[in-house]
């Protein structure tokens, strides 16, 4: 009779492993590329002030209607 519990252990402990490592590495990844940092969601402010000035009074007036119908 075999034992066929040793290699599905080690393959358990393997792939935790191996998924340990990615989540580690992603994390560090980013940690370096500032997504973490204090200014990370500014870009996304940038983008939005962006279209605000594109749209001009055209989007004052639907944030006038749509705060009537709150």
């Amino acid at each position: 009779m075999n034992d066929y519990t040793w290699p599905s252990v080690f393959f358990a402990y393997f792939f935790f492993t191996v998924c340990l490592a990615l989540a580690v590495f992603f994390f560090a990844r980013s940690w370096k590329s500032g997504y973490w940092a204090k200014s990370s969601e500014d870009v996304k402010y940038q983008v939005f002030d962006e279209q605000d000035s594109l749209n001009g009074d055209r989007d004052a007036t639907r944030k006038t209607e749509t705060q009537g119908i709150r």
